[in-house]
């Protein structure tokens, strides 16, 4: 398990709990159970503590952390036929994204997703998930194709950002994500979108200017990283407690904002603790908004849509 920096109260219990387990099975005959149940529930109450107010701040690490599961992970576990789809068909294919054909409970959809990576070499294919124009573009392509057959749209939104390399910008990163995000608006079928880690920037909006916007209990989602804020603003990096909290960028603030539909209660700890059971309720949770959008024509999705963040604007210009 890796701990997080304000987790480390809980690391120094649950690490007491281990070694005397190791201890008990070094030395057969001494029995330590009482002492370990002691450990394991005070672990549970010092968790149960951690994370009954987490601040922005906090639940920013929560999001980034390497164990939470990924979007390949949700893909595995919840789509069954799944077809990959690579490239644009224009320069090439983007590992950061991915997306294509799949069976959400025997029902066909287009998932698309950022993916990061879970090792050292995987991030680095997957650059951290943070989505080069191309990637955008294959977005693009795949809710083309999903319009073009009325297939449902469900993105995974779990990235920093887009990627700021010149490269990039060279090919046109802007573009590429306002096409995206116009893509999103244009299409008549329905489109949902789970924040399943970070929600950064215009790289997140691109795929989340959906139908139905979900975000899991601890992620995040804003228009700059507060890192990126607080150097902007302060001119020191040091500062993004601050900025988190000015932001407003957790689940629970982007609710009361309207700014996103549902949120999805994580297990006790997070998801890195128990991903199968964040999976599963990020399952249920797409079907019930699958449910709640089906039967609906092409044009009253598109105009919904529109309309929800048409009011979205209005409410932040007024704010």
């Amino acid at each position: 398990m890796n701990y997080l920096e304000f987790e480390k109260p809980l690391a120094e219990i649950e690490g007491k709990a281990e070694e005397l387990r190791a201890m008990a099975k070094s030395s057969p005959g001494m029995d330590v159970s009482k002492e370990a149940e002691a450990l394991d529930r005070k672990a549970e109450t010092a968790l149960r503590d951690l994370y009954k107010n987490l601040t922005a701040w906090q639940k920013c690490l929560v999001a980034r952390h390497p164990d939470r599961p990924h979007c390949k992970d949700y893909v595995e576990a919840l789509f069954t036929e799944f077809t990959s789809l690579a490239g644009d068909r224009a320069f090439a294919d983007d590992h950061a994204v991915m997306g294509g054909i799949a069976r959400f409970n025997d029902q066909p959809v287009v998932v698309i997703g950022h993916e990061k990576g879970n090792d050292t070499k995987t991030r680095i294919e997957r650059n951290f998930g943070m989505a080069r124009p191309e990637g955008y573009r294959k977005a693009i392509r795949l809710m083309d194709l999903a319009d073009r057959f009325r297939l449902p749209v469900i993105t995974l939104v779990d990235t920093p950002g887009a990627y700021p390399g010149k490269g990039a910008e060279e090919r046109g990163q802007a573009e590429a994500i306002a096409r995206s995000t116009e893509k999103c608006l244009a299409i008549g079928v329905p489109l949902i979108s789970v924040v399943i880690g970070e929600g950064g920037s215009g790289g997140a909006v691109a795929f989340a200017t959906a139908n139905r916007v979900a975000m899991l209990e601890h992620s995040v989602y804003s228009v700059i990283s507060p890192e990126g804020c607080a150097s902007i603003l302060w001119k020191d990096a040091d500062k993004m407690r601050e900025a988190a909290e000015a932001l407003r960028l957790t689940a629970q603030d982007l609710q009361k904002l309207g700014v996103i539909d549902r949120i999805i209660k994580e297990p006790m700890g997070g998801a890195q603790r128990a991903p199968k059971e964040a999976i599963d309720a990020v399952g249920k949770a797409i079907e019930t908004m699958l449910k709640d959008l089906s039967g609906k024509k092409p044009e009253a999705l598109i105009r919904d849509r529109r309309q929800k963040f048409l009011d979205m604007g209005t409410k932040g210009l007024a704010a």
